[in-house]
């Protein structure tokens, strides 16, 4: 398994040093990969050598005398161990330098901002928040806009499955089909495949994205059958074409995922508490795209071009961060997140991502093209398009009345037969 290209650590090291430092991350491990690296490359030279001799050798015998050819049968043995030993110290190297590189995140590109989590930068601001109080009434929170319609019901949720449960009734259960219609018939609009992927994966496949490195905490894993919930459909999309080789022709191929999400929210305890804004489960729509790695740039602007058109059909005020090295995921060289207007909070909190995870994944899964100039490695880009719970908790405190109603959006409507609005149960 190859994460980044070999090349790149041997030709610029400090690219990847830089990258390390960028993510706050020890540049340390690059200097332990250049040296497994030629411990392996020397390794292996010297495997092949011995080979070759004894491949030599071997052909030597039939046309020996019987004195010459019992020498020969002693040095053949001789060597076949000797080859044993070596291949054996080849694949051991090999062994300690693809786990190092297991470790190595996708470097990220140089002008993406230094730091951590609050280290973001906002790129555009888009709508603004209601003045409620202009309006003449306290805006409720999401979670007593829900129990008024009769929509969330967190008490049986935690009874019947534990914290950070619910159940979605009634008009709540109706707002999220309706939202899974408008974002399926909007991806397919821009020319997106529908997928509807398994939320069971094997390990390659979680590994092969990046989700049992830093992320495996957040993993749900079942063990008697050695598979794992994800926690978003790019596990099973970017898997999807492992160990294929694709026509560069048909790039970029574009796929709309809809699927259960399942997140430990390992790390969370004490946040987001109440409502249905952090939970453990949740259904969501996932644009997904492989690319010919000189096209990643401009997709990525695209996939964040659909998730603004979304939002703002939904009439919800919302930011446009590029988020710090430092708060990357392992696979991501580059990400964008849109944080939406959550009255109740006063503040903007994250809603949907998209990352361009250049061709970190594909090499992990190994996923490739056919170009004109011989096969290589593909770009991988994903980007949330509607993430449920998230976007109903925005639509119901953004569109509450003071009657206790809650404004339909018109993109929504026909997908909730022609309501303009939810109303008190």
């Amino acid at each position: 398994m190859r994460v980044i290209d070999p090349k790149l650590l041997r030709t610029d090291p400090d690219r990847l040093r830089r990258a390390q430092e960028a993510r706050g991350e020890s540049p340390e491990l690059v200097d332990r990969l250049l040296a497994a690296d030629e411990t392996r490359r020397t390794s292996i030279a010297a495997f092949e050598r011995l080979r070759a001799e004894q491949k030599e050798l071997g052909g030597r015998i039939p046309k020996a005398s019987a004195d010459e050819r019992q020498q020969l049968l002693a040095q053949t043995k001789e060597l076949a161990a000797q080859v044993k030993d070596a291949q054996s110290a080849s694949d051991e190297a090999g062994s300690v330098f693809d786990a190092l590189m297991l470790q190595l995140p996708n470097p990220v590109f140089d002008d993406v901002p230094r730091g951590g989590e609050d280290d973001f930068v906002v790129v555009e601001q888009v709508g603004s928040p209601r003045d409620f109080e202009a309006e003449g009434f306290t805006p409720r929170d999401h979670l007593e806009i829900g129990q008024v319609l009769g929509a969330i019901d967190m008490e049986r949720g935690a009874k019947v499955s534990g914290s950070r449960f619910y159940f979605l009734t009634g008009q709540g259960a109706q707002l999220e089909l309706a939202l899974t219609q408008l974002a399926m018939a909007k991806a397919s609009e821009w020319g997106f495949t529908p997928v509807l992927p398994p939320a069971l994966v094997k390990p390659s496949a979680m590994e092969g994205t990046g989700f049992l490195g830093q992320a495996a905490q957040d993993v749900y894993h079942l063990p008697a059958d050695d598979l794992y919930l994800v926690g978003t459909s790019e596990v099973a999309l970017a898997a999807y074409h492992s160990d294929e080789i694709l026509d560069a022709a048909q790039l970029p191929i574009s796929y709309a995922g809809y699927s259960p999400c399942f997140r430990r929210e390992a790390g969370s305890y004490g946040k987001d508490t109440k409502g249905i804004f952090r939970v453990h489960w949740f259904d969501k729509v996932e644009m997904f795209v492989y690319c010919a790695p000189e096209d990643a740039h401009a997709q990525h602007q695209r996939l964040l071009g659909y998730e603004k058109e979304f939002l703002s059909m939904l009439g919800l005020p919302f930011q446009v961060l590029e988020v710090a090295a430092g708060d990357l995921g392992l696979s991501a060289a580059r990400k964008y997140d849109c944080y939406g207007w959550v009255p109740s909070q006063g503040k903007y909190r994250e809603i949907t991502s998209t990352s361009n995870c250049t061709e970190f994944q594909s090499r992990r899964l190994n996923t490739r093209a056919r170009y004109e100039g011989g096969v290589g490695p593909v770009a991988t880009l994903n980007g949330t398009l509607c993430a449920m719970t998230r976007m109903i908790v925005l639509l119901l405190e953004n569109h509450q009345q003071a009657d206790g109603s809650v404004l339909v959006p018109a993109a929504l409507r026909p997908y909730l037969g022609g309501r303009d609005r939810l109303t008190p149960a």
